[in-house]
């Protein structure tokens, strides 16, 4: 068998592992080392692998920064964050058909802002909201169905252990990442409040009501939310402003959020110790997959199979976006077998490459060209230009024609198509990740095996998990909605990284 060959083969080999239930980060792992073995015909380079590979992952600085996001989480909830987000939220809404369940979605994506997990924000909010929910009367498969779809919020809303991990992968910016999720965070939260009012629509009986609480102890209890305002503007605002990295972010959000915990009462000796327990099991299992997925990327790597897939996709004449849907629908079909980070991991190394070699037309050169131009003569007419060169470079930005490195050097800018070209590629990378963060994410929800879905039900189990499976498909419909918007419309996602440009 040629190198290629038995790329290829490894992956029903892992496929099979990981069905059978051995942990995905050792699938990968021992399907990478085996095959580094045979591609090689012997152990040297294998094992040197194995020490080199384990040293480069573990001592990343970029890397540091998911324990410290995980231990934001976890003194935000001892720090009574969580139950003042839910509280507000209830405050506002709780009195409309639906409402508590709403106020749990904006709760969630609350808690999303300092909590950079999924399950995490799931398990949480399960904690403080379904009491509520079912003491008003909230059917038992609405109320883990709405606990369940708000937890995916934890992932999306920055920051978002995920997003670090793909910013790794492709080499990305962890900042401008985090501020191109914002609006489909935002999207995703009003989508599930829809969902949710379509839901007490067509079924009447699925949603008690609560009497309306008086505005003195609305705007109270609005107050108690300070400290995850206060932290999401440090933590996410220092990072844009400049004033810290991602990583001494996530630093001073972890000291934060234990110092408000404190104050509150919530973190003790005790439970110091146990949060930092909590954090570095939460790191290792992340870290071990990190670990098994970068072994297996690079037997790939060296079998060249992302390579020549990438060459294949390009060589069939297929419209990028029908590459993109084809790709999204693989996401959305296993994202319900794995989690989200063994499926990033395991797969953007392959199809990113495939995507990166597609041009969707995201950036427009001679607009480019026509922006800049516009700003000089905006300030006004560049000395030394006369008159004939100055008709020329108006007659192009009203045609879109691109400027010639004539008109360019008059007005002493410089846009390039190589320019343009490293832009395209940055949003496509940026686009596409915030769109596989999305299914992946989908698939967390979607019967038969979506993890949030066994979290939340876990936490009640008088409630049967087909009927989970019939309310969770309002915001799984919701979610796909979503999903073509984006996909249809990137300005979306791109436009704040525009803004700032």
């Amino acid at each position: 068998m040629t190198a290629l060959e038995i790329g290829i083969a490894s992956f029903p080999i892992l496929m099979i592992l990981i069905f059978l239930r051995v942990p995905i980060g050792l699938s990968m792992f021992l399907v990478g080392l085996v095959g580094l073995i045979v591609v090689t015909d012997g152990t040297q380079v294998a094992f040197g692998r194995m020490k080199s590979e384990t040293y480069s992952t573990f001592s990343s600085y970029s890397l540091t920064i998911v324990p410290m996001f995980l231990l934001m989480g976890h003194f935000a909830t001892l720090g009574g964050m969580s139950t003042a987000l839910f509280k507000a939220a209830e405050g506002f809404l709780g009195h409309k058909k639906g409402g508590v369940a709403m106020a749990s979605i904006g709760a969630c994506a609350g808690f999303g802002a300092i909590c950079g997990s999924s399950l995490a924000t799931a398990a949480t909010m399960g904690r403080v909201a379904l009491p509520e929910l079912r003491a008003y009367g909230y059917a038992g498969g609405f109320s883990t169905a709405t606990l369940a779809a708000g937890g995916t919020l934890g992932i999306l809303i920055p920051p978002s252990v995920v997003l670090v991990i793909y910013a790794i992968l492709t080499e990305q910016n962890i900042a401008k990442l985090f501020l191109a999720a914002f609006i489909p965070g935002i999207l995703a939260a009003i989508g599930y409040v829809i969902a949710i009012s379509v839901y007490v629509r067509v079924f009447p009986g699925s949603a008690g009501t609560r009497p309306p609480v008086p505005w003195g102890e609305r705007f109270t209890a609005l107050f108690r939310v300070w400290p995850v305002l206060l932290v999401f503007g440090l933590v996410v605002g220092g990072i844009y402003l400049g004033w810290f990295t991602p990583t001494e972010g996530a630093a001073v959000g972890a000291l934060g959020t234990g110092l408000i915990a404190w104050l509150n009462g919530g973190l003790t000796q005790a439970t110091l110790s146990e949060s930092f327990m909590v954090t570095a099991r939460s790191t290792a299992m992340i870290f071990f997959i990190v670990l098994g997925a970068g072994f297996y990327n690079g037997f790939l790597a060296l079998t060249k199979v992302p390579q020549e897939l990438a060459d294949f996709v390009v060589s069939q004449g297929l419209s990028p976006w029908m590459v993109l849907i084809l790709i999204l629908t693989f996401y959305l079909v296993f994202g319900c077998l794995m989690d989200s980070l063994s499926m990033i991991l395991l797969t953007i190394p392959i199809f990113y490459p495939v995507i990166s070699a597609m041009d969707f037309g995201l950036v427009n050169l001679p607009a480019m060209q026509a922006d800049a131009a516009m700003e000089v003569l905006k300030a006004g007419i560049p000395e030394g230009m006369g008159a004939e060169m100055l008709a020329s470079i108006q007659d192009a930005i009203a045609t879109g024609a691109e400027l010639t490195r004539e008109q360019m050097k008059e007005l002493g800018i410089r846009v390039t198509q190589g320019i343009a070209n490293r832009i395209e590629t940055e949003y496509v990378a940026i686009w596409f990740g915030i769109l596989v963060l999305i299914v992946v994410e989908v698939g967390l929800i979607t019967p038969p095996v979506g993890m949030n879905l066994f979290v939340i039900n876990a936490m009640d189990r008088t409630t049967r998990m087909v009927d989970t499976y019939k309310a969770v498909m309002f915001f799984v419909a919701s979610d796909l909605i979503r999903v073509v918007i984006l996909v249809a419309f990137p300005i979306i996602t791109l436009l704040p990284l525009m803004l700032m440009r």
